[in-house]
């Protein structure tokens, strides 16, 4: 596995890739990886004769009072399961290259609408940034093949709007949620949960899931199971911040006749925010 930190390294091996016609995977990260993402790689070794892993804890989609400084960095950690699964190549970009303006002066991408509801409501300008250094990560591998988990669903369908509208020639894949065997989705911030919060924690796929079976059952009360659902979690310890129920496809609120819906929730355990999300077929 190479490790490359610059730019113009890596658009060589792209080049040198492209002429033997590789067929190349992308997966971005910010590292600190857990098996969601790891699955997100052997996904990506399915489809693709080369795997570009990423790793960049991205500044410009923390918010003021987030976790910024604060966020796990584990790059040998990272390394050596990455290797493991033979990776063709670790891209880690230095911030000084990525923002080389500084974030103030930082040319944005954003993809109108999608990004402004539900998480994009909660954490203004969360969704520019991620668009952004998607964006700018796509430019810079140019990938044929892009993967990423369903856990942050919202983020996978402002990342597939902004390539239709921008006409990038890659396709964006989506991988099912990996989860712990208690239902918890796996993800980096589960680790700050103390022992009473990690016990806690499944509760909010369970009442995900409850939520789902009331709707196949044909419930349409939304905004009351809704209701329910944020009264329960507060009951047992969450600060809800969102359930929501939403068209899978464009996140506006469902009409009569969809038939593909995702049920997503964001809740605080102390300090730690988890989200989690639910797709019907109806």
């Amino acid at each position: 596995m190479q490790i490359i930190s610059d730019i113009p390294v890596l658009r060589e091996q792209r080049r040198e890739w492209q002429a033997s016609a590789k067929v190349i995977a992308f997966v971005p990260t910010m590292g600190n990886l857990h098996q969601g993402h790891l699955n997100l790689v052997r996904e990506a070794k399915k489809h693709a004769d080369i795997v570009v892993v990423s790793i960049f804890v991205n500044p410009m989609q923390f918010g003021p009072d987030e976790d910024l400084d604060a966020y796990p960095r584990t790059l040998n950690d990272d390394a050596a399961k990455l290797e493991a699964l033979d990776v063709s190549v670790l891209f880690v970009p230095k911030v000084s290259d990525i923002y080389a303006r500084g974030l103030e002066q930082q040319t944005f991408v954003e993809v109108p609408g999608i990004s402004y509801m539900i998480c994009g409501a909660s954490r203004p300008g969360h969704f520019r940034g991620v668009a952004t250094i998607v964006c700018k990560l796509f430019n810079m591998v140019q990938p044929n093949l892009a993967f990423f988990g369903e856990k942050d669903f919202q983020q996978l369908q402002v990342i597939k709007a902004m390539v239709t509208d921008l006409s990038m020639n890659l396709q964006v894949i989506g991988v099912a949620t990996t989860r712990e065997s208690d239902g918890l989705a796996m993800s980096s911030r589960n680790q700050y949960l103390n022992a009473e919060q990690r016990a806690l924690a499944p509760i909010l796929y369970e009442q995900l899931t409850m939520i789902a079976s009331a709707i196949e059952q044909g419930r349409r009360d939304f905004s009351m199971l809704v209701s329910l659902g944020k009264q329960h979690l507060a009951e047992l310890g969450f600060n809800p911040d969102y359930i929501e129920i939403r068209n899978a496809e464009n996140l506006l609120p469902p009409g009569h006749e969809d038939t593909q819906l995702v049920i997503l929730a964001a809740a605080f355990l102390g300090k730690t925010r988890l989200i989690d999300n639910i797709q019907i077929q109806l």
